[in-house]
């Protein structure tokens, strides 16, 4: 017996020894191309371009280059080898190793294959029915550029008896019971066959991917991603890939995957920053946020345009230096009906507005002028006296002002007769609601309204306004250096630089180069952006005016978009894929639906979907890889009738929660051994349950995603949306049915952790909870 553990020892150290040698191999190619980047990119950077226009945009291509090939080269280090494919087919025996990237020799000898290659898809989907010629598949396990461990799928029988061939945890569920970091991290060594079809889906239209709790949507959409520009690289090296999440802690929680896939330039978004320079704020009152959701928030902005397109009351009298004109109202109802004929945004329209105006009271002064004279003389100089007229001026701005976006929505929610006169067709009561003042910040609502807006409303300023500003800054910095080259004539002299400095040479030597941006940074700071694919997350919280938004970002209708129905908590969540996209793409989608829970264990999931059910939503429930431990639910007395509850009963109820919660998540954070461990809670406790278990166990907790220096954060159930964690201890479940009137974002909540969950609550708890201690 001691012989034959002997002997499996050796065996699998034998393996190990063969497997670190080719790994040693492909770090010291990855190592060595380092190397070489570092020097080329030093190189181009050391040239003199000179002058030339041209011969600096090379150099600057060329830098970039080297810049981006450099950045993918550093990201991949590690595990970047997590695979071999031992293969037969009509030529022979083949072994291919799998990894972040692909590499090679310097004579083209192929070391290593990219994940996302057509060659490396069978890594992923081969199986004992359909081997796609697949002998063997092995998992190299890495701690740092070390293989620690080696697992073996045998698809050929013949292997079977083979002493290469190891047996492990197997590498799906070692990646399963691992600690959680508070980052997300990918998947790409341990992908399913039924993740991987999806990932290698068709570019072309729009793919839903539906999934409940822990099949691996979002990490399916972030491969699906870097698979897209592996395999249309030139197609969307310029257009880019927008990823599209629901909140700023998202982003931070994926925001190392696609790097860590090789892939940097992506542009990452909130649904709150979709406008460049606005960052909205939560729409609390879930009635406002309900009205301004609907599609017919584009009629409502339509309305706000044209009514800052007005007619005045009364014909006006202006001066215009020694003139006198007179302004008739049919004359700038005329010159509008015009201006909105022409189709144009409301700021470009605006100059055929004015020049109809200023060319007939031009024409109708220069008659009159002409009749008194007894001349017929050319005026056409009087259009330019009448433009620049103070009073002229003014009235014409009164009846069609320039306008940006945040001026028109901040001014239709502020000032009551432009909000009644927009949503006429809305109740006194929504009127009322919708009302604030102009300076309140900007909301996550407001983001679509924005993009209508600028979409109605166009350019402020037309290009040939800053062209000529430019113009005019340079001829005035040009003037500023030649008076200082003369005052510096005598010092030139005596150091003999005589004749050597131009003005001209002065000027660009001061001027601030710009910066030459990349497509994504480009991408995320322009608006009318077009995009060649989008990736939606928790797509079914969009609002129809957040569809829209993103529909106008990629004209060609090219999305990825994954969610759960059921986990839909938002004032305006859809009800179906059909009833979000139908006003967009009408059924031309193709859905998908993943049926494996990776994350959750069987006993929380099982729990989730009861309380779901209990509420009469339809949950379908995928089927979960692992057992795991049952929730723990606590009931907490309630101190006072909630009516008749004084301030310092309710004082006292909290004091007592408090205790609770930190008791509990001390026995949490051994419980995980070092594992991430959340407390959720209704939006309203989320600072005082901070601030508090900050005090009562310091030094392990933070408020938000962002610390993730914390073993403990504390967070509301929209920032937990998408994330995972050890362990969650949910707080006063009955309270956030009440926040988001249902029990859509509870079973969110409910479903975040990879091994234990505990639910402490006050009083009743929602339907379909049955306490345990």
């Amino acid at each position: 017996m001691t012989e034959l553990a002997n002997g499996a020892v050796q065996r699998v150290e034998r393996q190990l020894e063969l497997e670190r040698e080719y790994v040693r191999l492909l770090y010291a190619r990855l190592d060595q191309l380092r190397e070489e980047k570092s020097a080329e990119l030093d190189k181009v950077r050391r040239v003199d371009a000179g002058s030339n226009h041209q011969s600096r945009s090379e150099r600057d291509a060329f830098a970039t280059h080297y810049e981006d090939r450099l950045a993918q080269l550093n990201s991949v280090d590690n595990r970047l080898v997590f695979g071999r494919l031992d293969s037969s087919d009509d030529d022979g025996e083949h072994t291919r190793y799998i990894g972040r990237i692909g590499l090679a020799t310097e004579n083209h000898r192929r070391l290593m294959v990219d994940w996302r290659a057509r060659e490396a898809a069978a890594f992923y989907q081969a199986t004992g029915r359909h081997p796609m010629g697949v002998r063997r598949r092995r998992h190299l396990i890495l701690d740092g550029r070390d293989v620690t461990a080696i697992e073996d799928d045998v698809l050929d029988p013949e292997m079977l008896d083979d002493d290469g061939v190891l047996q492990g945890e197997g590498a799906l569920l070692a990646a399963l019971n691992s600690k959680r970091t508070g980052r997300m991290t990918d998947i790409v060594s341990t992908i399913q066959a039924e993740q991987d079809r999806i990932i290698r889906a068709p570019l072309a239209g729009v793919h839903v991917v539906q999934g409940g709790p822990g099949t691996g949507k979002t990490a399916v959409a972030l491969h699906r991603a870097a698979y897209l520009l592996y395999e249309h690289r030139e197609r969307l090296r310029k257009s880019g890939v927008l990823i599209v999440g629901p909140s700023s802690s998202f982003l931070w929680y994926i925001d190392r995957v696609l790097p860590s896939l090789g892939e940097t330039g992506v542009v990452m978004s909130s649904l709150a920053d979709l406008y460049p320079g606005v960052h909205g704020v939560p729409e609390r009152n879930r009635d406002v946020a309900r009205i301004k959701a609907g599609l017919d928030m584009a009629d409502v902005m339509q309305q706000a345009v044209r009514d800052r397109q007005k007619v005045p009351a009364k014909d006006q009298t202006l001066r215009a230096d020694s003139y006198t004109v007179r302004l008739p109202r049919k004359l700038i109802r005329r010159a509008r009906d015009k201006a909105r004929a022409t189709g144009k945004p409301h700021n470009e329209a605006r100059a055929t507005f004015v020049k109809i105006v200023l060319r007939e009271l031009a024409e109708t002064l220069g008659d009159d002028l002409n009749k008194r004279s007894g001349n017929s003389i050319d005026r056409s100089y009087l259009v330019e006296d009448l433009r620049q007229a103070p009073e002229i001026r003014k009235a014409l701005n009164l009846c069609w002002l320039p306008l940006s976006p945040e001026t028109l929505v901040r001014h239709l929610f502020a000032k009551r007769h432009y909000l009644d006169s927009a949503f006429r067709s809305y109740s006194r009561a929504e009127r009322d609601l919708l009302q604030r003042d102009a300076d309140a910040p900007l909301t996550v609502s407001d983001v679509p309204l924005l993009d209508e807006a600028a979409e109605l409303l166009g350019d402020l300023e037309e290009a040939g306004v800053r062209l000529r500003t430019s113009e005019a800054e340079r001829a005035k910095a040009t003037e500023n250096a030649e008076k200082a080259l003369y005052n510096m004539h005598q010092s030139l002299e005596d150091v003999g630089v005589d004749g050597v400095v131009t003005a001209a040479d002065l000027t660009a030597f001061n001027e601030e180069s710009e910066h030459r941006m990349t497509a994504a940074e480009a991408a995320h700071a322009d608006r009318t952006w077009a995009y060649g694919h989008v990736v939606v997350d928790e797509a079914q919280e969009l609002t129809p005016m957040q569809w829209r938004v993103l529909m106008r970002r990629c004209p060609m209708k090219s999305f990825t978009v994954v969610g759960d129905i059921a986990q839909g908590g938002s004032a305006s969540a859809a009800s179906s894929w059909s009833a979000a996209l139908d006003p967009f793409v009408q059924d031309r989608f193709e859905l998908d639906e993943l049926t494996v829970n990776y994350r959750t264990p069987a006993a929380i999931a099982d729990a989730a979907v009861a309380v779901a059910r209990a509420a009469g939503l339809e949950i379908p429930a995928p089927k979960a890889v692992r057992d795991g431990v049952p929730p723990i639910l606590t009931v907490l007395p309630c101190t006072a009738d909630p009516i008749e509850a004084s301030a310092e009963s309710t004082s006292d109820h909290d004091d007592a929660l408090t205790r609770a919660v930190a008791e509990q998540t001390l026995e949490e954070i051994d419980a995980v051994e070092g594992g991430l461990v959340a407390v959720i809670a209704p939006e309203h406790r989320v600072h005082h349950l901070g601030t508090e278990l900050s005090r009562l166990i310091p030094g392990k907790v933070g408020a938000g995603m962002r610390r993730v220096d914390n073993q403990v954060v504390v967070l509301s159930t929209w920032d937990a949306k998408g994330l995972e964690f050890d362990s969650v201890i949910l707080v006063e479940p009955s309270e956030i049915v009440t926040e988001y009137d249902g029990v859509g974002s509870l079973y969110v909540a409910m479903t975040r952790p990879t091994q234990r969950l505990r639910v402490i609550g006050t009083g009743d708890l929602p339907a379909g909870m049955t306490p345990v201690s």
